[in-house]
């Protein structure tokens, strides 16, 4: 189980990401002194800022009155405003969700979403050159990063790489689903790319871990009708918002999806999604999270990338001992994209050696990611 996002701060953290945990804050230290206040909305808290401390605070686009804000400066306080026009809060304190992502779906289609208009703003800004967009993607990225370690603390991460082509309905879409399921069941907390394709099914089956077997083939016939996000993103959304609300207490996983591929649009069963403007800081992010191993489903070049990716810091123990790395489907990873036979040879010899597996099937996955965790 992951922690809540909304909890107060933890002993010693000196970041205040929620309305509820400042009023604790103030309640029990009066101050906000050497404090970092984030993305709350402090509208209403005119009263406490004039009477708190703020010497050495930082306060990170967070809305207030002009009589606040001009009395937490003169306190010593740095104040960063909310920067009007954008479809996204650079300074965000917490995760995306799907509802967040996917807001005005159901009544004005795909296109008016915040994750669709994010990603026109990105496309207008990414080549012209305007230092001040790259400095807001930049801090967005950052505070995404902050946020997602913040949940991953103590949790064990295993991702699930795969390819957006992987349609529902398919044998190999129920396949990712149930190893995303099994793998929830056996307490590891599901990170994928959070697009379409393997990385949406391994996240459906992430969500379906509490329910009994039966939700996840009814879920499965549910959302083969609107097999691809292709040709309309607004139908395959739907319909999976459709399994969510007939299932609504659904498991959590993560998904890392971004911007940079702007015809993937993120898929809606991650719980928690990690949305980024740069696609180096995801993959890595992605890879460097998954710190009880990475499950590779068949991919093209994107899927190969990670691999190799992920070879590398095994490789040298760059992050520590090397994690486990299955890759699914012997004859995709021998013959159609023989990645197994190059990774197998990089690990000859080394500690990595005993860390690596390739295996037919994806039911296969989770025993053979099991036993490269026991192996010495």
């Amino acid at each position: 189980m992951l922690p809540s996002e909304a909890s107060a701060p933890r002993t010693g953290d000196r970041e205040i990401e929620t309305l509820a945990a400042f009023d604790e804050v103030m309640a029990v230290r009066g101050s906000l002194a050497g404090l970092r206040v984030q993305a709350v909305d402090l509208t209403d808290r005119t009263a406490a800022l004039l009477g708190a401390d703020t010497a050495d605070a930082v306060f990170l686009g967070c809305p207030m009155t002009e009589e606040a804000a001009a009395h937490v400066r003169a306190g010593g306080a740095l104040v960063f405003p909310p920067v009007p026009g954008l479809p996204f809060d650079p300074y965000r304190a917490l995760l995306y969700t799907p509802d967040d992502l996917f807001a005005g779906l159901a009544d004005g289609g795909y296109e008016v979403t915040p994750d669709a208009r994010a990603y026109t703003w990105f496309q207008e800004t990414k080549a012209d050159g305007d230092v001040f967009a790259s400095m807001l993607r930049a801090v967005h990225d950052d505070s995404v990063s902050d946020a997602l370690d913040e949940l991953l603390v103590g949790a064990r991460v295993v991702g699930v790489m795969g390819g957006h082509a992987m349609a529902r309905g398919t044998e190999e879409y129920a396949g990712a689903a149930r190893l995303g399921r099994q793998l929830a069941r056996d307490g590891f907390t599901v990170a994928t790319g959070g697009g379409p394709g393997a990385m949406e099914a391994a996240n459906l089956g992430a969500y379906a871990a509490g329910y009994d077997d039966a939700m996840l083939d009814e879920a499965l016939v549910l959302l083969a009708k609107a097999p691809s996000f292709t040709p309309s993103v607004t139908e395959w959304a739907r319909a999976a918002f459709a399994v969510r609300e007939r299932w609504p207490s659904g498991g959590e996983s993560v998904g890392i999806p971004t911007w940079f591929y702007g015809h993937e649009p993120p898929n809606a069963f991650a719980s928690h999604l990690a949305k980024y403007f740069a696609n180096a800081t995801r993959e890595d992010g992605l890879l460097a999270r998954s710190t009880a191993g990475v499950v590779f489903l068949p991919g093209a070049a994107g899927t190969v990338q990670e691999i190799f990716d992920n070879a590398t810091p095994n490789y040298y123990e760059s992050r520590g001992g090397p994690a486990p790395m299955v890759l699914v489907d012997t004859h995709h990873w021998t013959h159609h994209l023989p990645a197994w036979p190059l990774l197998k040879a990089l690990a000859t010899d080394r500690p990595m050696d005993a860390r690596i597996a390739l295996v037919a099937d994806v039911a296969e996955a989770p025993t053979a990611l099991s036993y490269l965790s026991r192996k010495p």
